[in-house]
């Protein structure tokens, strides 16, 4: 009989860090995540709930911020991506379903999604060769939708100099694959 073994998305026991350059791409798996989504009709209760529990309003269309313990991420009409620390919110959709009763829907997405952090001085180049997002021009609070090699992702700047690509994890491999090509054409 085997133990069973948690595997990274890029199947891995261990996040995967590559240095290519001056960029750094880091596998993040010490992150939970669910979809929050406000039901049809429940709109005081839900922005009631959410001011409660996040301590604000919640991110605008093409924004995100991170707070502690939840950072947010507008995904949709009503809809946003909740993130914590894996480590004292495993169960993330139980911990958000009790504040928000039946106003929202919330759903689990930890296991679903992959997260890669791009840092280092030439990451908007890289990005400009990946995508068509003016990554140049967005804010530290943006975050957008769009396609890399034909994959839906999201796109987050954090800092000048540092952005994460969330995707899904059946897409993990091919995503790190080019990220990292996308880096060493301009390492």
């Amino acid at each position: 009989m085997h133990d069973l073994a948690a595997l990274t998305p890029l199947s891995a026991t261990e996040p995967r860090i590559e240095r290519i350059g001056a960029i750094r791409i880091v596998e993040v798996t010490d992150r939970s995540l669910a979809s929050l989504t406000c039901r049809s009709g429940k709109s005081r209760p839900f922005e009631a709930a959410a001011k409660a529990l996040f301590g604000g309003a919640l991110p605008a269309p093409g924004a995100w911020f991170e707070g502690a313990p939840f950072s947010l991420i507008w995904t949709g009409p009503e809809q946003w991506f909740v993130e914590a620390s894996f480590a004292t919110h495993e169960d993330i959709a139980r911990i958000l379903k009790e504040p928000f009763g039946d106003a929202a829907s919330v759903t689990e997405q930890t296991d679903g999604w992959v997260r890669f952090d791009l840092e280092g001085t030439p990451v908007v180049d890289m990005l400009e060769r990946l995508c068509p997002v003016p990554s140049r021009r967005m804010k530290n609070d943006a975050a957008t939708r769009t396609m890399i090699e034909h994959v839906g992702c999201l796109v987050l700047r954090r800092a000048a100099d540092r952005f994460s690509v969330i995707a899904p994890r059946s897409f993990a491999g091919s995503l790190h694959h080019a990220l990292c090509a996308a880096a060493t054409s301009i390492a």
